[in-house]
């Protein structure tokens, strides 16, 4: 299952991640994630406040409203049924990415530069999870989405955690995690126009960034079994930015480590659609 977060990395994201649990034959056994008899899809929604940059490079921080999405079951008769299993084997699902708009109003550092459109991303999930006991288990993951509007290109990213599960209400997770853009992408926030350069009166030099490691961080993620159906989710994180990122002087004005935190509530929902 995938959390909403910032992103794999991403901290400066409304990103949407809506995972698809583990693939298992009709055969696998019962577990507390098999669905009732005649479900279709089994669908977790919720959201939470979360501390963030306010934009990526950004010294300052902002609290939003960070919406969860987790698909745990989906079965279409006939053609597909994936989740509703052990939580361990091969996971799929869509990943959706928002990267909000971007204002010289919003910090001293952006003075100069034009105004940033939102971004959309579109793209896919890959992960493997492995139960090594009841209490002990790994995953590792990793996405690509294609974004468009104001920026173009390809981003994504790679991690892997550990898991452990002190009771059977509580699921802590913890890992490495790492990013990637394009250089259309990177170029769109990460450049500086020889205009914009002008523009600031010379504070922020003209920059050309090129595509690469965006990113590198850590990620710790916590789940509690409130009551069943109902969840409390908690995520924190640290990201450096590295690279053609690092180096911009969009970054070297504010800040090159990232870190959020965010809590949320959820609930899980069972529909039959066929």
């Amino acid at each position: 299952d995938c959390l909403l977060s910032r992103g794999l990395g991403d901290v400066y994201k409304r990103q949407v991640l809506a995972g698809i649990g583990a693939a298992q034959a009709q055969e696998a056994p019962v577990t507390a994630n098999a669905p009732a008899p005649g479900t279709d899809i089994v669908i977790e929604l919720g959201v939470g406040p979360l501390a963030r940059p306010n934009f990526e490079g950004a010294n300052k921080y902002e609290v939003v409203a960070s919406p969860t999405i987790r698909v745990h079951y989906l079965n279409i008769p006939g053609l597909i049924e994936f989740g509703g299993g052990l939580d361990s084997g091969l996971s799929i699902g869509p990943s959706f990415g928002y990267v909000g708009e971007r204002k010289a109003s919003d910090a001293p550092q952006l003075s100069g530069l034009r105004d940033l459109d939102a971004t959309y991303e579109l793209g896919l999930r890959l992960g493997y999870g492995w139960d090594l006991s009841a209490a002990y288990g790994a995953e590792v993951y990793g996405e690509a989405r294609y974004a468009f509007n104001e920026a173009e290109g390809f981003v994504g990213g790679f991690g892997a955690n550990a898991i452990f599960r002190p009771t059977e209400l509580l699921t802590l997770k913890l890992g490495p995690n790492a990013t990637l853009a394009s250089s259309d992408y990177a170029e769109t926030y990460f450049s500086v126009s020889p205009e914009e350069s002008l523009a600031t009166g010379g504070r922020l030099e003209a920059y050309e960034a090129s595509g690469g490691f965006k990113t590198v961080g850590l990620r710790a993620e916590s789940r509690f079994e409130v009551r069943p159906t109902w969840f409390l989710n908690g995520e924190f994180g640290y990201d450096r930015l590295v690279g053609d990122a690092a180096d911009s002087p969009i970054v070297e004005a504010g800040s090159r480590d990232q870190l959020y935190f965010g809590i949320g509530i959820s609930k899980t929902f069972s529909l039959d659609l066929f």
